[in-house]
């Protein structure tokens, strides 16, 4: 197996644990917090697919899918590209209102098709790449591809945890 494959493997499994969490749940529901200060099933969904979305976008050097569709109006948000859920306030959670479980699964699915998209065309010599040289050691293009599929897999499963709360 190539090292793309493997990686188009691993966030192949993504999109099934995204609509495992949110499938069959209400505008309400995916907007409740199963406890105080805890995160929504809504915002974690969103939160995941906007930060994939951000780098992939970065990597690519294109625009963000958020920031040119209408993804951001579905979930009750201006489209500001910089708006990944990093370091939001309990007030800023309170704002991401998916219309629908619909709504989060159409967009990570667009988020997605993008990354396998990606993911596909790499060669190993590509992954070797440094990405972000702000850190010490410097982010090479493996790393973060790394990074967003443990972010997005830590936030699947803590979303299909807060279902089994509010369920």
């Amino acid at each position: 197996m190539k090292t793309n494959e493997l990686l188009a493997e691993s966030h192949g499994r993504l999109p099934d644990l995204v609509k495992g969490a949110v499938k069959d749940l209400t505008a309400e529901q995916l907007a409740t917090a199963p406890a105080p200060g805890a995160n929504p099933v809504g915002w974690l969904i969103w939160h995941l697919t906007r930060v994939q979305d951000s780098h992939i976008a970065d990597l690519l050097g294109d625009d963000q899918l958020y920031a040119t569709g209408d993804w951001a109006a579905t979930f009750g948000l201006k489209p500001d590209p910089s708006d990944t859920g990093y370091a939001h306030s309990p007030n800023q959670v309170t704002q991401v209102r998916p219309r629908s479980a619909k709504a989060l699964i159409d967009y990570y699915e667009a988020v997605h098709a993008r990354t396998a998209t990606y993911l596909a065309g790499l060669t190993d010599k590509d992954l070797d790449r440094v990405v972000d040289d702000a850190w010490d050691p410097p982010v090479t293009l493996g790393v973060r591809l790394i990074s967003i599929l443990d972010d997005d897999t830590q936030h699947a499963g803590q979303a299909a945890y807060a279902r089994g709360l509010i369920r």
